[in-house]
């Protein structure tokens, strides 16, 4: 029987993640990950692979397509294996747990990662692509250690599983000094010199490649900025900015930003598309609009919104996980061009597009192929032969080709990060469709992914689900959902001043309190103390292209406390950001989301109260000018909110309250005398 032959399945054939799927007809005996294949190990005595990877990996698919799709390869893993497929998206608990083990064997992290385990799930040997004969030899080699050196194998395994069993403010050293949290403009400073060694002056990003978009790095940018005017910052800012807006890792012909670049010029990009990516770049680039007021800017959010509503939003409101980087089994074959196409599609035209974008017969990339980027702007004044006739033409030619595939998982943390991207894009652009959009995907993360349980007092509490498809979710949630929803709906609020949506973020906030802190570390776990037991229960504390959940947790504590008066609040995320402060100063790079907290503490944070009938207007005129460390409140009549207790209007004009560290100034309704107080 061949291994295409339908009838060919395994265990995965029951499972909903289209990663998990694509494995379902391999002829390797795969197991999800559960009590069945654990169970399975112990009973047989055997070695366990755990191989994790995602549906968009491009990797991934080679080895599927080299080893797990080989019927003599999949034989001897059969043979001498109990073997388990991950999705890294749906289960980033087991992935954290050995990709954590797989650094401590001093091997390089990476998808797909396969790891090794004993019979009682610790990790003694693991790596990531191999190609198929070696993996055939690694896994003999593995299956003759496992019988005849078994006690050094599983002193390893011990040896690894202690490691992840450390506390994190013992592994890295986090002490908080005698002043407790003080964060000066000289800390930001410094926090600031420290990155700028790093920085790749010539191309933009970090000097590094490949390049990945790290939204929190630039963020942190603009947040140094706005406090320090320092240029050399909003000159970095700007040109990294620039470089991923033009080059190849942005979709020009249709929207939305790809992984990362495989070159250091921002022009050959991994070519999968991923929400977390595009909900993050979302939040930048309007943040950058609202400081710059740069329209290229302007135009991209617009561009990867209207590419997100019509590609990736289900007709419930949630969205979509990701695009695969590979269609009809080639690497950006959906997205690359020859210059025979171009010159067919746009006849006279051609020439001068061909010059800009620097397409010729034998391609700017591999294989003849041609990639559409530009280095600068200094082709984006007159005569720019992008216009949005020849785009359009682009865009209906490509349309017809076989299209990428599609991971219709719908995750709770991605869905987070790509609300709070639309509510910033409505916040600082103003169009009304970026909040109806916002307020869809809002009320579907409410009525889908929310659990709702009744308490003894008669109210609710509030508990999320991490995955959602066809209809139905499966897993408790992490970390990661919870500081990414609360996050956006205390964001929601601050625009809409629907209290709901604040009162929302309040009891995940509290739900994250009872079952997430572990009050001897004074951290969050990533796994909820109801959810599965694993061999270790870590913490994410350090940020990488997704900020880490618990630099999340802590901003999100800052300013719903603010919000709401919860003191309790505030000071688990001081005692938090101060233990981060000498990692901050010393090695930024990886805690640019808690230097951005950080940028909050240099100066008081305001507190802007409007109270009525155009509050929602006068919110927007307050945001015009660019000031990050700010909280909104809002109401029209009245509200129980602390920071709108015993505010009214004005004459009966609607009136402006703005507060620094719990002192106010006085109520204006002047809306330019408002911004002079922030100003201040």
């Amino acid at each position: 029987m061949g291994f295409n032959n339908i009838k060919m399945q395994n265990l995965l054939i029951n499972e909903t993640s289209p990663y998990l799927l694509q494995h379902a007809h391999n002829p390797v005996e795969w197991y999800p990950w559960g009590e069945a294949a654990l169970q399975k190990a112990k009973t047989e005595d055997k070695p366990i692979l755990v191989s994790i990877g995602y549906s968009a990996c491009h990797w991934c698919h080679v080895m599927e397509r080299e080893s797990f799709e080989n019927e003599e390869i999949a034989a001897i893993m059969n043979k001498h294996l109990v073997c388990i497929k991950v999705d890294r998206e749906e289960r980033p608990d087991v992935d954290a747990i050995y990709m954590d083990a797989l650094q401590a064997m001093g091997l390089r992290g990476g998808w797909p990662l396969n790891v090794f385990l004993m019979p009682d799930a610790k990790p003694f040997y693991g790596g990531t692509y191999f190609p198929p004969r070696n993996w055939a030899n690694l896994v003999e080699s593995i299956s003759n250690a496992f019988k005849n050196d078994r006690q050094k194998l599983q002193k390893s395994a011990e040896g690894f599983t202690q490691n992840m069993l450390s506390k994190e403010s013992d592994k890295y050293q986090m002490n908080i000094g005698e002043a407790g949290l003080q964060i000066s403009e000289e800390d930001l400073n410094t926090i600031f010199n420290r990155l700028h060694k790093d920085f790749d002056f010539e191309k933009g990003g970090m000097n590094r490649s490949p390049k990945f978009p790290m939204p929190s790095i630039w963020k942190f940018l603009l947040r140094y900025y706005s406090i320090s005017k320092d240029k050399r910052a909003l000159e970095h800012l700007i040109h990294t900015l620039d470089r991923v807006a033009l080059g190849g890792i942005y979709d020009t012909i249709g929207g939305g930003w790809t992984r990362y670049s495989t070159d250091e010029d921002w022009k050959v990009p991994h070519f999968e598309k991923m929400l977390y990516d595009n909900g993050q770049l979302t939040s930048l680039y309007a943040e950058a609009y609202a400081l710059t007021r740069d329209d290229l800017y302007k135009e991209k959010v617009t561009e990867t919104i209207v590419w997100l509503e019509k590609e990736m939003m289900s007709d419930e409101g949630g969205f979509y996980s990701a695009l695969d980087a590979d269609s009809e089994g080639e690497e950006g074959k959906f997205y690359v061009w020859s210059k025979q196409e171009i010159d067919e599609i746009l006849g006279n035209e051609a020439s001068e597009f061909c010059d800009v974008f620097d397409f010729s017969e034998e391609g700017n990339w591999e294989h003849r192929n041609n990639v559409v980027h530009l280095e600068s702007r200094k082709f984006m004044k007159d005569g720019f032969p992008l216009t949005q006739e020849i785009k359009q033409k682009l865009f209906d030619y490509r349309s017809k080709r076989v299209r990428p595939g599609l991971d219709d998982k719908i995750l709770c943390s991605w869905n987070g990060l790509m609300l709070k991207g639309l509510i910033d894009a409505y916040r600082y652009i103003g169009t009304q469709k970026f909040l109806d959009l916002a307020l869809l995907n809002a009320h579907f993360l409410l009525e889908k992914m929310t659990i709702k349980v009744a308490n003894e007092d008669g109210n609710e509490s509030r508990g999320l689900w991490h995955n959602y498809k066809n209809g139905k979710a499966n897993l408790v949630a992490y970390l990661e959902d919870y500081a990414s929803v609360i996050d956006s709906y205390t964001a929601l609020y601050q625009v809409t001043f629907d209290e709901k949506w604040l009162f929302e973020a309040e009891m995940l906030a509290d739900y994250v309190m009872a079952n997430f802190y572990d009050s001897e570390d004074e951290f969050f776990y990533f796994t909820d103390i109801q959810g599965e037991e694993l061999i270790a229960r870590k913490k994410e504390i350090f940020d990488n292209v997704i900020p880490a959940s618990n630099s999340m947790m802590a901003t999100n504590l800052y300013n719903l406390g603010t919000i709401l008066g919860r003191n309790d609040f505030i000071e688990i995320s001081n005692l938090m950001l101060a233990k981060m402060k000498t990692i901050m100063l010393t090695d930024p790079q990886w805690v640019t989301q808690w230097a951005c907290l950080a940028t909050q503490h240099t100066n008081p944070i305001a507190e802007i109260a409007i109270v009525g009938d155009n509050y929602l207007t006068i919110r927007t005129l307050m945001d015009k000018k660019y000031q990050p460390n700010k909280v909104f409140v809002g109401t029209n009549e009245a509200s129980k909110l602390p920071l709108l207790q015993n505010r009214t209007t004005k004459k009966g004009e609607t009136t402006i309250y703005v507060c620094f560290d719990k002192t106010c100034q006085l109520p204006t309704t002047d809306i330019e005398k408002a911004l002079d107080l922030l100003k201040q």
